[in-house]
């Protein structure tokens, strides 16, 4: 297959006038758009998709068309080139796929209401007007939106609303941009509002179903938000306002639409007196990672979607610089070693997996490239590796640069590069491009050969893979005397000793964990380190028992070899290395079966780890708690829970009891920790019922969030089956909640088969709920990382193999067949020998 055919080379809109009839109770929409741009050829084309056209006229005459949705286009022809104003009349339906223009559902005080909004990025612009769908079509675009109005509804767009005439909604013409970046919502709304240092307004916004105070958290991070971007990126943010709009239903975690940024619920709103700190954390970080967009993908924006990392990996690395910032004692660069490297790590290390650039060969791959562990979690962790190449000082310089002189415009990756090379004096391009072009990452080894420090690097896999002899440019960060990059295959860094003696400490590469690596230290070296690990920071500890988990997994290492590791560090008051020590004992969990000895072996470890952490922290948050103890405490409950920690289940059921009038007023750092206890080990139909109710009932997402962990906790074979049954149920489990649900039964060993066996019997169902959504393929991506034996990968071939030419999941088919057969050989291989380990240890 050939490149894409481009429908800007035809025809360049320069402005859009959209008119949009909306009817909630029939789900209609009449639409007109009207387009001034130049015509590049006679036989044009606009992109559609499910689109009633109607008419087409070219400078007011009509003319003839035909359209496809196979093909997403009108075609029609132009009696000349150069200016034309196109006008296209059609009607279309409400889509009921959270894309394009859609209902969300939600209800107050028991009456079921609508909230109509817009999900339009990747290609679903086009199903809602017919336009030049592509990044580097921008326009200017003028919103006018009629609709079925109650009294007191609101309704907001990019722009503000400059008058309202004939029921007429309209709105200032948007600054030039992208189709996909478009957006609109109406409905019966509450909203908070303030205002920036430089005058710019700042709204959030959200149905009625929640409190008020729950928009205050929001409020503050988002204003706080644009004011450091303006002042770090020094450009001004050019919209005259900032809205921040809660969807009840939306199939993203947010979306960057300029100057309607939109968000599902439980990523923007929350009580800020019953919230923990690590959802504060999330909250405050999806917010930054949207609006550090309105510069970095919206302001200037990537050329075409092969360049998406230049939109995502971006944003998703000054998440964590804003609220650093912002928050410094949250400590929020050690959320990223948490959950950023670990996920690009894991993902990156198996055979075939994509680069961050991608070259796109055919549209239906576009939204197969939003895989979260490569452009998101790879490509912001391969920019911190570049901001510590160079400096904050010289990335801020460069990014001024790089927005005055693309501003309103496209760009492709090296016109970053450039940027950052000029105002850092390093040819960045060329460190980069081996890490941003080539799949996968190194391993470095480092050895003594006849008494030198020798390093070499070559291709890190979990499972099989075809080393294909690729070179990196590798920031080493050690802390000895060594070459800031190793460019060659192998190293001879000196003599050992000399270095060993200078240094004064064991030696070490990759300091901080900022470089997109894994470290092989031979026996004696890795030795010298433990002797120090005590004295090592956290971000150190959990690196070295990261590298470690994940030398295991490729077969360099035995699982054995991790457990005095965690022995040492199991009384760590630092959250991100007991959370590392969590990460692990998931891993291990796929070695021992339910009720085997081997399980019984695991949980008597986990006791080890947990039982002094539990002593120390106790069930209840305390006055004098740290913002680490806040953290690891929900991760020690949890530990001490698996290992059937008898005083905390009768603990934690008493405290169940003592709030089982209002649970949702349990204490929110525990309240999963007890609802979760009170399904395993004191249930009955009639209080899963009654969760389950809650569930529905409460509009409280983080509540929501600690109850679908609850329930999907349960033993009961027979309650298990009423939550697949609810699968489909939008009543109970909204479509944009149900990955979740579907995981978490799947991750239970007794709701194993029944999640399976819906996923693949109820294929046809999801695949039309939720196929050309960029959510689709990550149904795949969980699956995977559930399942462990010879017999299910055997049955995802069978399923999944038929359907590899489909392009929105061939890619996520592939991959996730090799992580599920890594996983197979890895327990056949270490099994035996890790179990063997954990039973020594715990005699």
């Amino acid at each position: 297959m050939g490149q894409v055919a481009h429908l800007l080379d035809v025809f360049v809109p320069k402005n859009y006038q959209l008119y949009f009839d909306i009817n909630r109770q029939t789900k209609k929409i009449s639409g007109v758009t009207k387009i001034s741009g130049r015509a590049l050829k006679t036989d044009l084309a606009l992109h559609q998709k499910f689109l009633n056209i109607k008419a087409v006229k070219v400078n007011g005459q009509a003319v003839a068309f035909t359209s496809s949705d196979d093909s997403e286009t009108v075609n029609f022809t132009s009696p000349t080139t150069g200016p034309v104003e196109l006008e296209v009349s059609y009607d279309t339906a409400l889509t009921d796929t959270m894309m394009g223009i859609y209902p969300s559902y939600y209800e107050v005080d028991g009456v079921k209401k609508q909230l109509i909004g817009t999900q339009f990025e990747t290609t679903s612009a086009r199903q809602a007007f017919p336009s030049v769908d592509e990044p580097a079509a921008k326009a200017i675009f003028e919103v006018a939106i009629k609709f079925d109005e109650q009294a007191g509804e609101t309704v907001l767009s990019n722009m503000p609303e400059v008058q309202v005439e004939d029921g007429v909604h309209y709105f200032a013409p948007t600054l030039k941009m992208s189709t996909y970046l478009v957006a609109f919502a109406f409905g019966d709304l509450q909203a908070k509002k303030t205002e920036t240092k430089s005058g710019v307004e700042i709204g959030v916004f959200a149905t009625k179903a929640h409190q008020a105070k729950e928009l205050d958290f929001a409020l503050d991070i988002a204003k706080r938000s644009i004011e450091f971007f303006e002042d770090y990126y020094q450009t001004p943010y050019p919209l005259p306002h900032s809205w921040q709009l809660a969807l009840p239903d939306f199939s993203a975690g947010a979306m960057e639409n300029w100057g309607l940024v939109t968000y599902r619920e439980a990523y923007l709103l929350l009580d800020p007196d019953n919230t923990p700190l690590a959802t504060k954390r999330v909250v405050a970080t999806v917010i930054a990672h949207e609006l550090a967009h309105q510069w970095f993908g919206d302001l200037v924006t990537m050329n075409w979607w092969e360049d998406l990392w230049l939109n995502e990996s971006f944003a998703n690395m000054m998440e964590y610089v804003a609220i650093d910032a912002l928050e410094p004692n949250w400590k929020i660069w050690e959320a990223f070693q948490t959950s950023e490297a670990p996920l690009a790590l894991q993902r990156d290390a198996t055979d075939g997996v994509q680069s961050v650039f991608v070259e796109i060969k055919d549209p239906a791959e576009i939204d197969s490239l939003f895989d979260g562990a490569i452009v998101y979690a790879k490509g912001s962790r391969l920019l911190v590796m570049v901001r510590a190449l160079i400096g904050d000082q010289a990335l801020r310089t460069g990014l001024k640069n790089y927005f005055a002189d693309h501003q309103y415009a496209n760009s492709v990756g090296a016109d970053l590069w450039d940027a950052l090379g000029q105002a850092s004096g390093l040819n960045i391009g060329a460190i980069m491009k081996s890490w941003l072009e080539q799949p996968g990452y190194p391993v470095l080894d480092l050895k003594v050969v006849d008494g030198d420090l020798i390093v070499s690097q070559k291709q890190f896999f979990i499972g099989q893979g075809q080393d294909q002899n690729r070179l990196w440019q590798v920031p080493l960060h050690a802390n000895f005397d060594a070459p800031q990059l190793l460019t060659t295959k192998e190293l001879n860094l000196g003599s050992y000793q000399e270095l060993r003696a200078k240094a004064g400490h064991a030696l070490r590469l990759n300091l901080g964990n900022t470089s997109h690596l894994v470290v092989d230290y031979s026996d004696e070296l890795l030795a010298d380190i433990l002797t120090e690990v005590d004295t090592l920071n956290a971000i150190d500890q959990l690196q070295l028992l990261q590298d470690l988990r994940l030398l295991a997994e490729s077969g360099r290492k035995s699982h054995a070899e991790l457990l005095p590791l965690l022995l040492k560090l199991k009384d760590s008051k630092s959250a991100i290395v007991t959370e590392t020590l969590s990460q692990v004992i998931a891993k291990l969990k796929f070695f021992v079966s339910p009720d085997s000895q081997g399980e019984k072996d695991l949980k008597a470890l986990v006791a080890i780890l947990s039982q002094a952490q539990l002593k120390r922290l106790g069930l209840e948050a305390k006055a004098s708690d740290s913002n680490d103890d806040l953290l690891v405490r929900p991760l020690v409950l949890d530990a001490a829970l698996y290992a059937e920690n008898a005083e905390l289940i009768a603990a934690a059921h008493d405290l169940f009891l003592a709030n089982q009038a209002k649970l949702v007023a349990l204490p929110v750092a525990v309240r999963a920790l007890v609802l979760k206890n009170e399904v395993l080990n004191f249930n009955s139909d009639q209080l899963f019922d009654n969760l389950l109710v809650s569930y529905q009932k409460t509009s409280d997402s983080s509540f929501k969030q600690d109850l679908l962990a609850a329930l999907t906790k349960t033993k009961k074979q027979s309650q298990l089956e009423k939550l697949v049954s609810h699968f489909e149920d939008a009543d109970v489990i909204k479509p944009q909640d149900l990955r979740a649900w579907y995981v978490n039964v799947l991750a239970n060993p007794r709701g194993e088969q029944l999640a399976w066996d819906w996923l693949r019997n109820e294929w046809s169902w999801l695949e039309a709920k939720v196929g050309g959504d960029m959510e689709f393929p990550t149904y795949l991506t969980v699956t995977a990382r559930v399942l462990h034996t010879a017999e299910r990968l055997a049955e995802f071939k069978a399923f999944f193999e038929p359907k590899l030419t489909n392009p929105e999941i061939s890619r996520e088919i592939t991959m996730d067949t090799k992580v599920i057969a890594s996983r197979v050989d890895l327990i056949q291989a270490d099994q035996a020998n890790f179990l063997a380990a954990l039973a020594k240890i715990t005699a």
